[in-house]
């Protein structure tokens, strides 16, 4: 094939590829031309994830009639004139390809009204060709309305996602733009419904508020700082909230960083923030944050990514440090005003002995009451409310607890045969060491078995077996619980009901970001239903692989988890006996469902060889 120059056409549609990836990326071009317009009210409405309407209404200042044909030409814009205007960039835009890209894949409708002058105009598009024109009455400002997305280009349009993750990507576009602009009053309605609306009142942690909801905005610290700019002038502002150390997620999702007003991902920064909890958080964990850099704008190129998602700094350094020591030394002076809770008197141990969190001694050696009926006869049935003494234990007849048990070590033939053979050797449970460990005996030597591990290991194979038999168990609520999370992972939970469901969650919308809990698994029948749903939704957020199948398996896993018996239980021997023959049936006995070992085997032989006896005559 010969050299030749594309068609105008195929030209504007491979531009459009670069700038428009999904229907976030066009509310975000759409929302940044608002924002440089003078907008101070935004109202944005998706239908169908994006696919079949965008909408994005403001009350800027609008586009003068004469040049409204000109704004859909590419790289038309009134936002620089020369190259040198690149560095001192002030507009969220400034390359005049947003709306040529858009309109060459879309069905295009704009009605726009100059604040100067009496009568606006509207023009449609299609394929970004131009199909009617006129005048028309309308109120300052500038409605856009994008139709049918990728209707030109299928090969783009088979690879968008569910309407439900584009959604959440369209929430997510719009809550940081409404964090980053909280004197704008942002609406976004998705599918004619409310799901996020800001006050435009100018205060940060109102729109905080909003997008992370108040329980966590109520862990987290303001920061604000200033530091002069070495050689230059002018100086790096940090601002904004971060969490303190008892607030932390497994992922850096909820790192937010924003530079002179514009969303960015920026691995350096993140680290910034991370690093400096350094010592205050455990390995895996990151912080929370929503942080406002203020530069010059020569200080940044912000023309080094079509999306406009990524900057360069002319001393990264300088920034790093200025994060890093913000955020560092806001948090260290909230963790020394802040008084230790569990003090003598205050629920801690006299003498200057402290116990997590201001549990009293005598709830510390224990857990709260957790019904939990299992399979087995000889199961662990209830955590006790307080321990035993003792003297208690030892008055306790074992042959009076397993006058019912049928023989552990009887395996009957024939139809009788279980359907669970087994997969340990049989064990005999000696004792508890740390409340945390069973120890046991066995043919082959001694066994450490870790009591929270090797329970829910027990469980996870239980609910398995049920769920793969669709007999999974949910108990009812007597009345419904509602639930009110925060506008992302609202649109979260509704793109994962039916998972969630499968496994015995049962969740109704009612009304903006709130939710009816009908029911929950039966095994978490005493825990709190509200606690259940929120401790599920950090597997759902941090779930990568397709398909509804590997999201109910790890819904599976978080609630084995929370259901199953925690170190730190002091349990009887027929507690211990109930869990250690469930697990010698389980098909996988040496591993929790994470991986972790559910025991350790010391041999006979290696006993001897220990006490000196190996060999010994």
């Amino acid at each position: 094939m010969g050299i030749s120059i594309l068609a105008e056409q195929v030209i504007a549609k491979i531009a459009a590829g670069e700038v428009i990836e999904r229907p976030a990326s066009v509310i975000k071009e759409l929302v940044e031309n608002s924002l440089d317009a003078g907008s101070t009210g935004i109202t944005v409405e998706v239908d169908e994830g994006g696919r079949r309407l965008m909408k994005i209404s403001d009350n800027g200042c609008g586009i003068l009639a004469a040049e409204v044909p000109l704004a859909f030409a590419r790289h038309a814009t009134s936002k620089l004139r020369t190259a040198e205007d690149l560095i001192h960039i002030q507009t969220l835009g400034f390359r005049g390809e947003a709306l040529a890209s858009i309109a060459a894949v879309s069905r295009l409708t704009m009605i726009t009204r100059h604040q100067d002058e009496t009568t606006g105009t509207q023009i449609r598009l299609e394929g970004g060709s131009l199909t009617q024109q006129k005048s028309v009455g309308a109120p300052a400002g500038t409605v856009i309305s994008v139709e049918n997305l990728f209707y030109n280009t299928p090969a783009r349009l088979k690879f968008l996602k569910a309407d439900e993750t584009e959604k959440r990507q369209i929430m997510t576009t719009v809550t940081r733009c409404a964090m980053a602009y909280p004197g704008v009053r942002f609406v976004l309605l998705q599918d004619g419904r409310e799901v996020f609306r800001s006050t435009g009142s100018g205060q940060p942690g109102d729109v905080v508020v909003k997008v992370l909801g108040l329980e966590t905005f109520r862990g987290m610290i303001e920061v604000a700082e200033e530091e002069p700019l070495r050689g230059l002038a002018g100086s790096i502002q940090v601002y904004g909230y971060v969490s303190e150390p008892g607030l932390s997620r497994k992922d850096r999702t909820r790192i937010m960083l924003f530079v002179n007003g514009r969303p960015v991902h920026d691995n350096g920064l993140t680290y910034a923030v991370t690093q400096a909890y350094h010592t205050l958080l455990m390995k895996g964990r990151h912080p929370v944050a929503v942080l406002m850099i203020q530069v010059p704008p020569e200080f940044v190129d912000v023309n080094v990514h079509p999306a406009k998602s990524e900057v360069r700094f002319q001393d990264p350094a300088a920034v790093f440090v200025a994060v890093q020591r913000t955020v560092r030394e806001a948090v260290i002076e909230r963790a020394q005003a802040r008084p230790l809770r569990g003090a003598a008197g205050e629920g801690g141990r006299a003498g200057g002995w402290k116990l997590p969190y201001g549990i009293a001694p005598d709830e510390y050696v224990t857990q709260r009451e957790m019904p939990l009926a299992l399979d087995d006869p000889g199961q662990y049935a209830l955590q006790r409310s307080s321990p035993r003494t003792p003297h208690e234990a030892d008055r306790e007849d074992p042959a009076a607890r397993l006058v019912d048990d049928p023989d552990p070590t009887a395996i009957p033939e024939g139809p009788g045969r279980p359907q669970k053979p087994r997969t340990l050797p049989l064990l005999r449970v000696v004792g508890q060491v740390g409340a945390a460990y069973v120890v046991a005996e066995g043919p082959a030597g001694l066994y450490l078995i870790d009591q929270h591990a090797a329970h829910e290991r027990i469980l996870y194979e239980q609910f398995m077996a049920r769920y793969e038999a669709q007999g999974i168990i949910a108990q009812q609520a007597l009345e419904a619980q509602t639930l009110v999370v925060p506008p992302p992972e609202a649109r979260l939970l509704e793109e994962k009901l039916p998972a969630l469901a499968a496994v015995g969650f049962t969740l109704e919308p009612f009304g903006t970001n709130t939710f009816l809990i009908r029911s929950i698994p039966a095994m978490l029948a005493d825990h709190d239903p509200v606690e259940a749903v929120l401790a599920v939704l950090p597997d759902l957020e941090a779930d990568k692989t397709p398909g509804q199948a590997s999201i109910e398996a790890k819904i599976i896993l978080r609630v084995c988890k929370r259901a199953a018996v925690k170190a730190g239980q002091i349990l009887s021997i027929s507690e211990m006996q109930g869990i250690i023959r469930q697990l010698e049936r389980c098909q996988s006995p040496h591993t929790c469902p994470h991986g972790r070992p559910t025991m350790l085997h010391i041999s006979g032989d290696q006993l001897a060889r220990e006490f000196g006896r190996l060999g010994a005559e």
